[in-house]
């Protein structure tokens, strides 16, 4: 009889901790689920948006156009700012600043910045670490 309790105890722990183990799985999805992998930042030029990777920190300037004949979709930065387990949706934020054309791309896990500038004219677009 006491070797069935033990059994049934043993049985009833194995039971709680899988069950516990899945309930963190589902919260973590859940979770990773609510941030957004891409945000779209406006500039004030009508026409083009700064698309982020709140995840890994990539960038890509986005235009639209009424007609057709200028939209496009430029990498800003290829550069992953975060690998690996770093990887987490929501990690990056951008900031715009008073100047139209430059935003401030920040980590929000270990506060390190970047200067963030997009321009229609490719050899203007940087992206730069700020030390």
């Amino acid at each position: 009889m006491k070797k069935i309790l033990v059994a049934i105890v043993a049985l009833c722990a194995f039971v709680a901790c899988v069950n516990e183990q899945a309930h963190t799985q589902i919260q973590k999805e859940k979770l990773s689920l609510q941030e957004d992998v891409y945000k779209l930042y406006p500039t004030d030029n009508r026409w083009n948006f700064i698309k982020l990777n709140t995840a890994d920190g990539r960038l890509w300037q986005v235009q639209y156009d009424i007609n057709g004949e200028d939209r496009f979709e430029s990498a800003l930065n290829l550069l992953t700012r975060a690998k690996g387990e770093e990887v987490v949706n929501g990690r990056f934020e951008l900031y715009p600043t008073q100047n139209m054309y430059n935003f401030i791309l920040l980590d929000q896990i270990d506060g390190r910045v970047w200067q963030v500038q997009w321009s229609i004219e490719h050899e203007n677009r940087m992206v730069l670490e700020i030390k």
